[in-house]
């Protein structure tokens, strides 16, 4: 294989959805000009290690087939993004641009590095013992992990290969892009609905909400258990008619099995300075102890399952 410059990792796009670039169509290259690339303290993808260099042709034919994908970085943690002990992997990209990201340096595909599928099967195969012994395995985030879909359908199919539960961590928005074999291999959805008014879903996200709810009956019609989270942010997503109708859609959805209400936080606020971009909820407080239990009790009151 010829040494040459790598080129950056891009994702499939799917007619009728737009990328964060404004782009509708085929395979086009992020801009050079994208947010420059931040991780946490000891993440990335140590132990993984990236893809070798590869021409453009090679490049796009590796991700077409679903060989390269763009990876932020990985954690093992426990408790944490689905049961038991999991190795949660990180994937670069995602349409939405929420107004809390507390990941802002995972928004943009080239933020990651481009990492083969194989490789990252390997991590995950060190890890076995560990998940039969705690009841864990692998969580798919991002970013957005639909962003590349057919990355992820090879990542899930290997690890359902070893035995390995599997989560995807998603918003729902690009639920089309997730096929019904790819679906087949997903054991758990961590659905995050991030408002009921579709205003202010688009206020928070700059994205439509329908595609959310549409992704999440369609997981519920199949049987796919799925958890439920919502971000609670105080003056934005606390009004009690909005999470009235989160609840109402997290009800209605038969698979679900536990409702997950995170409070806000300022701990990303730190990268979006780090980046340069504009921080709108810098001023926004954690939301109270007595608001959170009142929206906890929102879900409760509907015989949802919440934490």
């Amino acid at each position: 294989m010829p040494v040459t410059e790598p080129c950056p990792v891009t994702a499939p796009r799917v007619s009728g959805v737009v990328a964060p670039d404004g782009i509708d169509g085929e395979y086009v290259a992020v801009p050079e000009d994208a947010v420059p690339r931040l991780r946490r303290a000891g993440a990335g993808t140590a132990g993984i290690g990236i893809a070798p260099a590869m021409t453009h042709s090679e490049h796009v034919a590796a991700v077409r087939a679903g060989d390269l994908g763009s990876m932020h970085s990985w954690d093992l943690a426990t408790a944490v993004d689905g049961p038991g002990t999991r190795m949660t992997v990180f994937l670069a990209g995602c349409p939405l641009r929420c107004l809390y990201c507390q990941n802002p340096d995972t928004l943009r595909m080239r933020d990651g590095e481009p990492v083969l599928v194989e490789a990252l099967l390997t991590r995950v195969r060190r890890y076995l013992g560990v998940f039969r012994v705690t009841g864990g395995g692998l969580t798919v985030s991002g970013g957005e992990p639909l962003m590349q879909p057919a990355f992820l359908a090879r990542l899930l199919r290997g690890a359902k290969e070893m035995g390995v539960h599997t989560t995807i961590d998603t918003s729902g928005f690009l639920g089309a892009h997730a096929s019904e074999a790819l679906l087949d291999d997903v054991d758990l959805v961590l659905l995050d609905i991030k408002s009921g008014y579709p205003e202010t879903y688009r206020r928070t996200t700059g994205r439509a909400l329908q595609p959310t709810l549409d992704f999440g009956r369609r997981l519920a019609e199949r049987g796919t258990e799925m958890w439920i989270r919502f971000v609670l942010v105080p003056s934005l997503t606390d009004d009690y008619d909005n999470v009235e109708m989160v609840a109402d859609h997290a009800a209605a959805l038969a698979t679900v099995s536990r409702v997950e209400v995170l409070p806000f936080h300022q701990l990303g606020r730190d990268k979006w300075d780090r980046l340069g971009l504009t921080y709108a909820l810098r001023d926004t407080p954690t939301p109270a102890a007595a608001l959170v239990e009142r929206v906890r009790d929102q879900f409760r009151r509907r015989g949802l399952p919440v934490v």
